[in-house]
């Protein structure tokens, strides 16, 4: 439901929203942790695009593995949960073709959308990742338009927790909420937001990041047909159970190592091509 942008922050300062917030932070002292957050994000809306705008205020969590670490590559089985670290935005719709986007920490990307064609010059940049979202739901037949943006994301980059699947589905569910009526199912936008990456970011990823970001909860996903990957919910509640996941910031970054994960796949399917000739030569000796 949209708001105006000039009551966006009394309203969380309330407990309008808990009930909502709850849903994605669990406690009562990590909604209040929170608030904060969406209040800074809010008045920076205001302070760049004025308080008179009615504002959608959307989130898209990370994600983690539980069990089935890459094996999204080669068609298989997946356990993943969404965690409560997530990217929030705060958006309206423009009048034009143009998508104004600001990250906590990070410069404006400026965004013509008239034209939608991939550009190496552009990959690994934020910007680059904005148009391919928005040239993939185009393609799955979704209306598109420009908007303003505030957004913000405690998903660590380099972490493994999908920062940017997180930032992707995040603007799919912009462009979902705005121009869409809501109405466009998580598969879809995890696809779009896969494209994105792949084509436009030039990242190889599979599409267990983006899925479980968009799907959230915890799932099981088999990947055997990617065109119609099966989502099942598991229901479980680790706190009821006593367990936590728990997720510890080592300093590393794995962001440089896109080159390592687009050979996961191919060296998967040389060795497969390796096995086949083997087989070949050995059933033509006998």
């Amino acid at each position: 439901t949209p708001i105006k942008s000039s009551a966006a922050s009394d309203v969380y300062k309330r407990q309008e929203f808990d009930s909502e917030l709850k849903k994605l932070y669990v406690s009562d002292s990590a909604v209040n942790a929170q608030k904060p957050r969406y209040i800074r994000t809010i008045n920076e809306f205001i302070k760049l695009f004025g308080d008179d705008r009615d504002v959608f205020v959307l989130s898209a969590p990370g994600r983690t593995e539980v069990c089935g670490n890459h094996t999204d590559h080669n068609n298989g089985k997946v356990l993943a949960a969404s965690i409560n670290l997530d990217a929030i935005a705060v958006a309206a719709k423009r009048d034009d073709m143009v998508i104004k986007e600001k990250s906590e920490g990070h410069n404006l990307n400026d965004v013509d959308i008239s034209v939608l064609a991939p550009n190496e010059s552009e990959y690994g940049k934020s910007a680059a990742m904005i148009k391919g979202v928005v040239a993939g739901l185009k393609e799955y037949g979704y209306n598109i338009g420009g908007f303003d943006a505030c957004t913000t994301s405690d998903v660590m980059g380099g972490s493994g927790l999908s920062s940017s699947a997180a930032f992707e589905v995040l603007i799919a569910t912009i462009v979902n909420h705005l121009y869409n009526g809501g109405n466009i199912d998580a598969v879809t936008v995890a696809k779009a937001s896969q494209f994105s990456e792949n084509v436009y970011f030039g990242k190889p990823s599979g599409l267990l990041d983006q899925m479980a970001s968009s799907v959230g909860t915890f799932v099981t996903i088999d990947f055997k047909d990617t065109a119609n990957p099966i989502i099942k919910k598991v229901n479980y509640d680790f706190a009821k159970s006593g367990y936590a996941l728990c997720i510890v910031d080592t300093h590393g970054n794995h962001s440089d190592l896109t080159d390592d994960y687009a050979a996961v796949r191919s060296e998967m399917e040389d060795a497969v091509s390796y096995t086949h000739l083997r087989a070949h030569e050995t059933c033509a000796d006998l």
